[in-house]
């Protein structure tokens, strides 16, 4: 598996620390950027990550900025892509669970993380469990 991370100024450390975090669990990791705290546009970060999950390059995308919000907007542009911000772990369980998300966002001003690696490790551990939830992501991906 691999999981393409980018970020804003405003999520690089959360960032980093969900990287480190994949890395030490043995999963390959994209890192699209940023690379520092300099001040970034989070647009274009989001359209990265967002089309290299779309492109099947990576499996699925983890993307942060200050809130997650604006991150996450942007990654929702690409064609294919599900993200969804994520602030706790019921949050994440649902994303999987009922949205087959491939993609979540955080902020790196809102959450510790702590609670984003738990929030990281519930995503990917959740299954999507299809049935009636997979119409509704079928309406989503027509759109």
């Amino acid at each position: 598996m691999i999981i393409a991370v980018a970020s804003d100024h405003g999520g690089f450390a959360l960032k980093d620390a969900v990287k480190l975090h994949l890395l030490e669990k043995g999963i390959e990791v994209a890192d699209l950027g940023t690379y520092n705290e300099d001040s970034v546009d989070y647009p274009e970060f989001g359209k990265k990550c967002a089309e290299e999950v779309a492109s099947g390059k990576a499996d699925k995308g983890i993307v942060c900025c200050g809130t997650g919000i604006g991150i996450s907007i942007a990654a929702n542009k690409v064609k294919g892509i599900r993200c969804a911000l994520c602030v706790n772990e019921e949050m994440a369980e649902m994303a999987s669970k009922h949205n087959n998300a491939n993609m979540i966002s955080m902020g790196g001003r809102i959450l510790d993380t702590e609670t984003a690696l738990k929030i990281v490790d519930t995503w990917l551990n959740t299954e999507f469990e299809g049935g009636r939830h997979k119409r509704r992501t079928d309406m989503l991906d027509a759109m």
